[in-house]
């Protein structure tokens, strides 16, 4: 057979082009389906059990770090985005409260919104055993972050103890039982003296007797520190002198610009020989720690006889009346280079002071015509007193009010056995 060509037509996009020879094929070959080849075999490699779990296990790695990374990156968000708190907001925390009562306490005073948030900060942070205990002030809508922050540095709040000059250790002892920041008892009252009079910085549940335990070991260092520093000619032998004294002064007057003057009188007084005659060394001698006699001294009370009454003993006291300031430390140490012997209170919440018996005799009379005003009439006391004076104290020189105590006078009093007085230089 002749093997004719494939016809041509037009339009024909292979004319021209070299003509495709077609196999021909039997009748059964072409029913039967066309034979694809076969891909080619994966190799053993890939399909070996260590690659397999090693590709599940990077996916599943894959997920887990994109999870940590959207939950670290949401919980910093709530770390610190601003907290619900509207005001500052004071709050205590018991010892002993574990993680959750915290966060349900923080709840409650409205700290935070929510416990389980703060939980699981405090556990991604690893700060569950660093909590701690006490009182805390939590600012204006504090995040999240600044309220763990703030427990976990225990930034607690301190308190202002304020403890006044003049008050003798049982005074001290029950002002610290008095107040609700401290915790405990106290086993005993302290040595007279032995308490620095200060304001101290304590947290809310501190010991009493943690509180005395700074209180004498500051005074101790006071004491140390001015005797140290004391006036090279003052007549006194040990600290335990100076201690004593300072306290008669404390409790002389109450105007710091006269304490140096108050001690010189005293100082002076001693270098003659003289008797103190000071006041509240008589009250002292009657009431002891108590501290105030709760009326005026009798005449009959300023001669007698107690270990403490400078208007009977020569000399200092055994010990301290109260316990002195430093001020009053540093004015015995260092008093001012004066000759005065006396003073007297004035009327106007200050005192007189005088170099001879004379010129004490006068300011005494001063007073007397003051006080005298003042029981037949408030009007003429005001005119006489100073603008802004306070009321002279009523009575005798030797039966003043307890009210005075901040006017206090060194004089000979009625009735008290007379003393050669020295002469003047």
């Amino acid at each position: 057979m002749t093997e004719l060509d494939p016809p041509t037509g037009r339009g024909d996009p292979s004319a021209g082009s070299a003509p495709k020879r077609i196999a021909p094929r039997s009748p059964r070959a072409a029913l039967e389906p066309e034979r694809v080849p076969v891909p080619p075999r994966r190799s053993a490699r890939a399909r070996h059990p260590i690659v397999v779990i090693g590709n599940a296990i990077f996916t599943f790695l894959v997920i887990v770090a994109v999870v940590v990374g959207g939950v670290a990156w949401v919980g910093k968000q709530r770390l610190d985005d601003q907290g619900p708190l509207a005001d500052d907001k004071m709050v205590n925390i018991a010892r002993g409260a574990g993680i959750r009562d915290i966060a349900d306490q923080l709840v409650r005073e409205g700290v935070i919104d929510h416990p389980w948030t703060f939980v699981g900060a405090v556990v991604v942070r690893k700060a569950r055993d660093e909590l701690k205990s006490g009182e805390y002030l939590f600012q204006k809508q504090a995040s999240l972050g600044q309220v763990i922050d703030t427990l976990v540095d225990g930034k607690v709040v301190q308190h202002a103890l304020t403890l006044p000059e003049g008050l003798t250790s049982e005074q001290m002892v029950a002002r610290l039982l008095e107040t609700d920041l401290l915790s405990g008892n106290i086993k005993e009252i302290p040595r007279e003296g032995s308490l620095l009079p200060e304001t101290y910085k304590v947290v809310r549940g501190t010991p009493r007797e943690q509180v005395i335990q700074r209180m004498q070991q500051a005074q101790r260092r006071v004491l140390q520190e001015v005797w140290e520093h004391r006036m090279a000619d003052l007549p006194l032998r040990t600290p335990e002198q100076l201690l004593t004294l300072a306290s008669i002064v404390e409790k002389e007057t109450g105007r710091p610009e006269e304490r140096t003057r108050v001690a010189a009188v005293f100082v002076n007084r001693l270098r003659q020989r003289m008797r103190l005659q000071s006041d509240p060394t008589i009250i002292y001698g009657l009431v002891g720690g108590k501290g105030t006699l709760g009326r005026p001294i009798m005449r009959s009370e300023i001669e007698q006889p107690t270990p403490y009454n400078t208007y009977v003993i020569d000399g200092l006291p055994p010990g301290p009346i109260a316990n002195p300031g430093r001020a009053s430390l540093e004015a015995v140490a260092n008093p001012a280079r004066t000759r005065e012997l006396f003073f007297v209170a004035d009327g106007s919440g200050g005192h007189t002071f005088s170099e001879t018996l004379d010129q004490h005799q006068r300011a005494v009379t001063k007073l007397r015509a003051l006080e005298q005003a003042q029981r037949e009439g408030g009007g003429a006391a005001a005119a006489a007193a100073p603008a802004g004076a306070t009321p002279p104290a009523t009575g005798t020189p030797s039966a003043r009010t307890p009210a005075a105590a901040a006017t206090r006078r060194s004089e000979p009093a009625p009735g008290a056995r007379p003393q050669p007085q020295p002469q003047v230089r």
